[in-house]
């Protein structure tokens, strides 16, 4: 029997290259909140009744172009998702932002004490 190993191993590099940019392409595909919940096999029915909201107000939400990150997140985890933000930078590894729409809180900050001044 052969493995998925074994069968790489056979491949040229450049096979072997064309296969990971195809894989990244894939992977990086865009998709609208239709789409996704499309290919997650769900009806606007199966997500509103997650979301306790109606079909229609799905079917709104899916159309929006502008939806606050919180929205977003609720639809995501309505599907059984859960959403993740990563701000990309040209000189940096890409950054995945936290304490957003629910994630772990983000560290707070350090607060000051206040001194009183006498007058």
């Amino acid at each position: 029997m052969k493995t998925l190993e074994d069968l790489r191993k056979r491949l040229s590099p450049e096979r072997r290259r064309r296969i990971q940019a195809r894989t990244d392409e894939l992977i990086a595909e865009e998709m609208t909140r239709q789409e996704l919940r499309r290919a997650r096999r769900l009806t606007q029915i199966e997500v509103a009744k997650n979301l306790k909201m109606t079909q229609d107000a799905v079917s709104r939400l899916e159309k929006r172009t502008d939806i606050l990150i919180s929205t977003l997140s609720r639809y995501i985890e309505a599907m059984g998702g859960k959403l993740s933000l990563v701000a990309k930078f040209p000189d940096r590894d890409p950054v995945i932002l936290s304490g957003i729409a629910g994630d772990e809180p983000a560290p707070k900050a350090a607060r000051r004490k206040r001194t009183r001044v006498p007058v």
